[in-house]
């Protein structure tokens, strides 16, 4: 019994990875059976790869297919079998390494080599059996899981923790020495496409902010604060405060959901009226604006306070526009230089390598 389709597969663990990441970013675990966590903690602290790897093969073959025993990785093992080394190379190992995160070289190639089956008895042949314990351990609860949705809960546990992995190696930022108007705009719509809680918008839209500082000497100062700080307990007036000559000329509240005018009342009542800002602009990652929205702003208008709302590709790419090549470099680097830092999560940091990966590839 094998499984049909890999590039279903494929697609089923990017999608099922990509809802990690967002958890990651947001700060936000995947509920799992709290027995399962010190199991996992063994796992993933184990210095063999194979275990974690192979386990990943067997939760993904257990979704596709719930009749395969996940403990027969070798089709000679009898029909109900499936082929754990076709499903790493062509899926499990592939996937591990175009996300930076450590994998080995094959786990059929090196730990679980000579057709052998995932149980106990296996363990008397390897060096790392607190590891190999482990493995069964997690291999144990894919078999007893009652339905999809508990088998699916179980991945993304195991794939939340493929994640914090990666968090603690470095990676390698891609960097290029020119970029047209339209490959960056490319670039920027494909890094909008991952739920990064925030901090994507945020970082391009200060990215380009001191990009316009830079190239045209405003000698402006650009106040920013970590997506999770919340403005009232900051003191400050939203995402990004704009200051010349240590006034503040321009505030900036960006957001990845969509805009209510419920947000913009309490954007005026808690921070403009409060800080004497009449210039705030919102920045949105969605093109269409509620009616309800822009009858807030005609308002708050009609009492002196502008307030606008400009989705962020766009405007990213018109000012670009009137930069110059030497502008669209100096973007470019900016963007890098703002998530190469340690405290910037390794999950932007892929998305820009694979955005820019993507791109060339057009």
């Amino acid at each position: 019994m094998n499984i049909d389709d890999y590039q279903q597969a494929a697609q089923q663990l990017e999608q099922m990875f990509r809802s990690a990441e967002e958890l990651y970013l947001q700060q936000r675990t995947p509920y799992v059976n709290p027995s399962l966590i010190p199991i996992a903690d063994d796992l993933f602290k184990s210095p063999t790869k194979s275990y974690r790897e192979a386990l990943l093969g067997c939760g993904l073959a257990k979704l596709l297919n719930p009749a395969i025993n996940i403990r027969h990785p070798y089709m000679n093992h009898g029909d109900d079998a499936f082929n754990g080394r076709t499903m790493d190379e062509k899926v499990i190992n592939p996937f591990l390494r175009t996300r930076h995160i450590p994998a080995s070289k094959g786990p059929y190639l090196a730990t679980f080599r000579r057709s052998v089956k995932f149980v106990a008895e296996t363990a008397q042949g390897l060096r790392d059996k607190k590891g190999y314990q482990a493995f069964l351990s997690y291999l144990e609860a894919f078999e007893k899981a009652t339905g999809t949705e508990e088998v699916k809960n179980l991945l993304l546990y195991l794939l939340y923790r493929f994640v914090q992995l990666r968090e603690e190696h470095n990676i390698q930022l891609m960097r290029v020495n020119r970029l047209s108007l339209d490959q960056i705009d490319s670039v920027i719509g494909i890094l909008l496409q991952t739920r990064s809680g925030g901090y994507i918008p945020v970082l391009l839209t200060v990215a380009m902010l001191e990009t316009l500082n830079h190239r045209f000497n405003l000698e402006w100062t650009i106040d920013w604060q970590d997506i999770n700080v919340s403005d009232r307990a900051a003191n400050v007036a939203g995402d990004i405060t704009v200051r010349q000559n240590e006034q503040a000329i321009l505030v900036l509240e960006v957001t990845e959901r969509p805009l209510e005018s419920q947000r913009v009342r309490d954007a005026f009542e808690t921070k403009m009226s409060i800080h004497q800002i009449s210039d705030y602009l919102f920045i949105v990652t969605v093109s269409s604006i509620d009616e309800s929205v822009q009858k807030e702003v005609v308002k708050y208008f009609r009492q002196n306070y502008d307030i606008n709302i400009l989705e962020l590709r766009t405007w990213i790419r018109h000012l670009l526009s009137i930069t110059g090549a030497a502008g669209r470099q100096m973007f470019v680097d900016k963007f890098i230089e703002l998530i190469d830092r340690n405290n910037i999560a390794s999950v932007i940091k892929t998305t820009w390598n694979a955005a820019i990966k993507q791109m060339l590839e057009q």
